[in-house]
């Protein structure tokens, strides 16, 4: 179950990075408080996942959920640059994540 909690912390990770984007500086209210919500969600199921899971882990793999998503969602939605040295920066983010996982 913490690994679920952990998923979901890390996708909402993703939703409050992009809300802040979108917030435009926190001039626009509905952006701003996407962000707020999401933050709220993502810390409280990732303290409810760090109960069992350890502490490297389940930070590492958030923060590498959050990193890795928020490069795809600029990318493919937000039409940002996608060159060699930043996938294989996405790709080293991925590589970390799984062997944190099997370590």
């Amino acid at each position: 179950m913490s690994w679920i909690l952990l998923l979901f912390a890390g996708l909402l990770e993703i939703v409050w990075a992009v809300a802040m984007k979108q917030s435009a500086g926190f001039t626009r209210i509905w952006p701003t408080a996407v962000m707020g919500v999401s933050m709220i969600g993502s810390f409280g199921l990732l303290a409810m996942a760090m109960r069992t899971l350890p502490l490297g882990t389940a930070y590492v793999i958030w923060t590498g959920i959050g990193a890795v998503g928020a490069f795809l969602v600029g990318a493919i939605f937000l039409g940002e640059a996608v060159t060699p040295q930043r996938i294989l920066a996405a790709v080293l983010i991925v590589s970390g994540l799984v062997a944190m996982k099997l370590a």
